[in-house]
């Protein structure tokens, strides 16, 4: 297992050596990232689709995740909270997110879940049972992070100075803290050996990864499991982010786990500021960083 989780994370370090200058190649790297991710996700369903009991399973399934979704949201906000009230960053209220671009934003956190019901449908009702999927999904998968890596690298970011970045990098060790105590609270009630809990609270809003990720180690419930808990973090964050921000931000920003550098920060700028930016780039930048190597690491103890 160490192994396999070696070979996954590999893609992630190659792409972040590749440097590129090329506008064009970036934008279809761009692109590529994109299409790949619901490609991975339709593959997550696909696998649901084909399991043995899926219907039985879903009324378990959706147990799980809630446990899951409760105990993270808590653990969370009062990790955050602390690390708030130890070091606090001045709250700055920018512009109002405009009605329209908020319902877009939450709109387009449901197109996972939409690609992965219709894999599900697809997988359950049209395809017969088809066991490369798995193998496809992660060769997708290490491809992605492959791209991933070099997007990182060509961001035009200094590691340096990401790492420099006190709020930025506080509030990303705040996450990382309170997620693995919640996965020690929620051990009883999941059933699941400590490392594996560990690793299914790793995924920091990361649901490409951690859906298929966790699924080819401890099958597709619960890589399903994972995908919808932290599909919804970024749903959740979505909600609270303009509520907390203009006094919490640290909370607000820290919430959104690894989306913090891309899916909702402009939702985290429009509602927090200018000021908020950086902060939110380098700790979601660090989370997207560290969820890949702990999932596999735990995952490889197993």
């Amino acid at each position: 297992m160490l192994t396999d989780a070696l070979l996954i994370l590999a893609p992630l370090f190659l792409g972040f050596a590749i440097p590129l200058q090329q506008r064009g190649l970036m934008t279809a790297i761009h692109y590529t990232v994109e299409a790949l991710v619901y490609f991975i996700l339709a593959l997550l369903g696909l696998g649901l689709g084909q399991m043995e009991g899926l219907w039985s399973q879903l009324g378990v399934m959706a147990g799980q995740v809630a446990i899951l979704v409760v105990g993270l949201l808590l653990a969370n906000m009062l990790g955050l909270w602390l690390w708030h009230r130890w070091q606090p960053m001045p709250g700055d209220r920018g512009e109002s997110a405009g009605v329209t671009s908020y319902r877009r934003l939450f709109l387009a956190a449901l197109k996972p879940l939409a690609a992965v019901v219709i894999g599900l449908l697809i997988g359950h009702f049209l395809l017969p049972v088809l066991p490369w999927v798995e193998d496809l999904a992660t060769w997708a998968l290490m491809f992605l992070l492959l791209l991933i890596g070099t997007q990182l690298r060509n961001a035009g970011l200094s590691l340096r100075r990401l790492l420099m970045n006190r709020q930025g990098l506080g509030i990303a060790l705040s996450l990382i803290l309170s997620s693995l105590l919640a996965g020690v609270l929620v051990m009883p009630l999941l059933g699941l050996p400590w490392h594996d809990t560990l690793a299914l609270v790793s995924g920091f809003g990361w649901y490409s990864l951690s859906g298929i990720v966790v699924g080819d180690a401890l099958g597709p419930a619960w890589g399903g499991v994972a995908f919808l808990n932290d599909v919804l973090r970024e749903i959740i964050a979505l909600a609270i982010i303009p509520l907390l921000i203009p006094r919490r931000p640290a909370m607000a920003i820290g919430y959104g786990g690894a989306t913090a550098m891309d899916f909702t920060l402009p939702i985290i700028r429009s509602s927090g500021g200018l000021d908020c930016v950086p902060v939110a780039i380098a700790s979601g930048f660090l989370l997207s960083f560290v969820s890949p190597v702990l999932m596999g690491l735990l995952l490889s103890l197993g």
